[in-house]
Order: structure tokens, then sequence, then C-alpha cells
């Protein structure tokens, strides 16, 4: 560990949390209340506990992440995913709540990558949540439509059509609402200021990067399409020479991004658009092509917001 910060792994669900400080090989259960924080914070500051680390668990860690920050415990919250893999490549196979919290605090203890997360933000984290339900209701929208194609009874479309309404009147809400959100906060502003100033990125694209992509401008190129999860991974053994593949990233990011990026290759946008052409006329598939010319874009819009310039025509292109 570069810092010397005792750890406790914490297991969220809706019900109830556990809490394991490795380190002192203690254990403590708590229900999801008000007093079960209290509780659980008091046991924190008993053992000088200074980080917590949970899984991103579908918004129930977001509540217990308040309260242990006002208590100032600092907060990491760490991908699932790696959590898991890293406990099968330990040879951990069970799986419950108590095992759990201590895996995710050996993957802490493991894995120091606080420098790499960005501090606690209750504006961008407001933005977030905006965001994702925008994103929930884009969803229900595009089922809705999609079953609208295919004939149905008198009443089943009467109830699509109401559906759809209220749908299309929320979405038009949080969307007034996201806007307003960026409007009203300095930093916000000018970051989408910037990043609308790309050719093919729009108001809604701009909000996600501000709410789902933080650390961009701050980071290296690499580290920025990675995060993204539009790097391509190498997968050679040997003479084996294997097909590249995206891997990992902020999927919710990476789903907003395609249609602006496929926009901006084939229609908005001349570096991006012959960018695109090019590596269609060396055989590359449109899909392929596409995840590329992503990447590419966020290499210059990490460049962008960090010298705060926004998009100029003569200077991207060699931007890979």
């Amino acid at each position: 560990m570069a810092q010397n910060t005792r750890i406790v792994g914490i297991d969220v669900s809706k019900a109830k949390v556990d809490g394991c400080i490795r380190s002192l090989q203690l254990r403590l259960s708590r229900p999801s209340t008000t007093e079960g924080q209290a509780a659980m914070i008091a046991w924190l500051r008993e053992n000088a506990v200074g980080v917590a680390v949970m899984e991103a668990s579908g918004g129930y860690e977001r509540l217990w992440a308040e309260a242990l920050r006002a208590a100032g415990i600092a907060v990491r919250i760490v991908d699932p995913k790696r959590v898991r893999n890293f406990a099968k490549s330990a040879g951990r196979l069970a799986k419950n709540d108590p095992i759990d919290a201590e895996m995710i605090a050996w993957f802490a203890e493991t894995f120091d990558e606080a420098a790499g997360h960005p501090p606690p933000d209750s504006e961008r984290e407001e933005l977030d949540r905006l965001m994702t339900a925008r994103a929930g209701l884009i969803e229900v929208k595009t089922q809705i439509e999609n079953r609208g194609e295919h004939r149905q009874s008198r009443v089943v479309a009467t109830a699509h059509r109401a559906i759809l309404r209220t749908v299309r009147t929320q979405l038009a809400k949080i969307e007034a609402m996201i806007a307003a959100k960026i409007e009203t906060n300095a930093r916000f502003a000018q970051r989408a200021e910037i990043i609308t100033s790309v050719p093919g990125f729009a108001e809604q694209t701009a909000a996600g990067l501000i709410a789902w992509l933080p650390e961009l401008g701050q980071i290296g190129n690499k580290s920025a399409a990675a995060l993204v999860g539009s790097a391509p991974y190498d997968d050679d053994s040997g003479q084996h020479k294997g097909k590249r593949f995206i891997k990992g990233g902020r999927r919710k990011l990476r789903n907003l991004l395609f249609m602006p990026v496929m926009g901006a290759a084939t229609q908005h946008n001349p570096v991006i658009k012959a960018h695109y052409q090019r590596l269609r006329a060396k055989g590359k598939e449109p899909k392929v092509a596409l995840i590329a010319c992503m990447r590419k874009l966020i290499v210059i819009l990490n460049t962008m917001l960090a010298h705060g310039e926004k998009w100029d025509t003569s200077r991207y292109p060699a931007l890979a």
C-alpha cells in the first residue's frame, strides 16, 4: 500500500451491510438503517479505519457512502466484477456477504487505486443520477416503440401510446433538469461548452461525459480510452497473434457515445469522418472503425479539456 491507512471492506445490500477489517480480522454486520449506520461508523472509528471500500451495488451504496464521508472516512467504490475475478484468482469460490466484505478489503489492500479516483462531488453525483434516469427512460421508450412496429390489439396499442406519452413527458422534465444543473454550475458549463464545440457532440453527450467521466482532462490519453472501454487489448501468446478486443470500461457512457460518434464519423466531423474512411479503406469492419473513432474523440477531448481549449479542426487530426 502506498499509504498506511486502515481499510474496511463493506458489502452492501438492501437490508444490511457487512464490514470486514481484514488487517485486524474483525467483522461487523448491521442493518441498513440510520441506527445501523451510526453503529458501523462508531465501530470503524473505534478501530481507526480511514478508508471504506464498497462495490457499486445498484445505488444501495450511495447512502452509506454519504454517511461515511460525512463521518470523515474516505470512500472508494469499486467494480464488483473485478472483485469477483480477484476472489476467483485467489481460489475463493464460496460467496456470501461476510466473504464478499473480506474479498473487497483484500482487493483494496492489493490494488491501492485511491489516487486514480476523483474526489467526492455531490453535484456531479446528482447529475449522474439524472443521466442514469434519462438512460432508463430512453430504454423504456425504445422498447415500447419497437413493440409498436408489430401489429397489436387496440387495447395494447392504446396502452402503449399512453405509456409513451408519460415517458416522453418525464424524459423532457429530466432533460430540463440536466440542462439547468449544467447551466447553474460554472465548472460543468465550462466543460460542456468545450465538449459541445466538437462537431457531432450535443448537450446530452456533454452531460454524460461530465457525469460519467469526471477524470477526463486530468489523466493520460490511454487511461481515458480505457475508462470508456474503447481501448483494444492484445490477445497474443508466443507465435499466436490474436484479434484485439475492447474490454471493461464504463458501459453506459460507451452506449451513450455510440450514436454521436457514428454521426461524427459519417456526417458531422471532418477529422473523424476522414479517420473513419481511412479505416474502412483498410478493410476494418464498420463497428471496429467506429470504436476506433470513439477512442480518437476521447483522446482529443482529453487534450481539449486539459488545456481548456475548444475544437480546432486544424489541430487535432494527428492525435490518435
